[in-house]
């Protein structure tokens, strides 16, 4: 199988959502113009690199990656990974590891100190990053927010 990660352009759009639908199977699906209005969004999100994982030319798998700017440690940044998702049918052929040595390549071009991000509590799930590289060295806190929001901004 020939895999190649790179950067998702808009033709990927409709693969993403297939894959995240694979994540979080009881979210609705986007309507199309949602999900081509916040594309546009995230395409314009400076520090923002949605990866793909083609194999055979048919994309795969997906990581979320954001530098963020930082204020300590010298100024370096911080690399967030998030959404991470290989298609159920293709786990366990080294997709999944192929992303995130990605992600981290992303993150140590653009001089982040760090790569962090929080992991579902499945041990599966912290064995596979275990074996990426990362490690459980902190408490993950998440707070759920009211889902009254739509696309406003915050202020």
């Amino acid at each position: 199988m020939n895999i190649i990660v790179r950067s998702a352009i808009e033709e990927d759009l409709s693969s993403l959502l297939a894959l995240y639908g694979e994540l979080n199977p009881d979210d609705a699906p986007l309507p199309q113009q949602s999900a081509d209005g916040i594309w546009a969004g995230i395409c314009k999100q400076q520090g923002r690199t949605v990866l793909v994982a083609e194999a055979d030319g048919v994309v795969v798998g997906t990581a979320d990656c954001m530098v963020l700017p930082n204020l300590t440690r010298g100024g370096r940044a911080i690399l967030f990974v998030e959404n991470v998702v290989v298609a159920s049918s293709v786990q366990r052929q080294g997709i999944g590891q192929r992303l995130m040595e990605a992600a981290v390549q992303l993150g140590e071009a653009a001089g982040c100190y760090k790569a962090q991000l929080l992991a579902a509590d499945d041990e599966y799930v912290h064995t596979f990053y275990e074996a990426c590289g990362f490690k459980p060295l902190a408490q993950g806190f998440r707070r759920y927010l009211r889902q009254e929001r739509t696309s406003a901004t915050v202020a």
